[in-house]
């Protein structure tokens, strides 16, 4: 059972995942043009959605540096590597907030 397993995990760690990173693009734009089209969703919360997009910019960004500058993955450099997630956190306070706020507003209506 442990080698059926460490086989499978092996598989797994053998697959390049650029084409999913590059391919969840479209599905992650189909779902900010739906609720953009939703006239509940909380304003703030869309907008932190949105900076997901600008995380993932400024990941490729510092990955190529980390690459041409340090030759390494970006994950092997912390200054690149934390400020490049220091947008992801952004963008979660902001979508949370938002809903945050969408909830509030819902509670002092009733």
């Amino acid at each position: 059972m442990a080698d059926a397993i460490n086989g499978a995990l092996a598989w797994l760690a053998s697959i390049d995942p650029a084409p999913l990173f590059a391919g969840s693009l479209l599905p992650y734009l189909a779902f900010l043009w739906w609720a953009r089209q939703v006239k509940g969703f909380p304003p703030l919360a869309l907008r932190g959605f949105g900076l997901t997009l600008v995380f993932v910019a400024v990941t490729i960004g510092a990955a190529v540096i980390a690459q041409q500058r340090y030759g390494r993955q970006l994950a092997d450099v912390d200054p690149l590597h934390g400020g490049a997630e220091a947008f992801l956190t952004l963008a979660n306070l902001v979508v949370a907030a938002g809903f945050g706020l969408a909830v509030r507003a819902g509670m002092n209506k009733s």
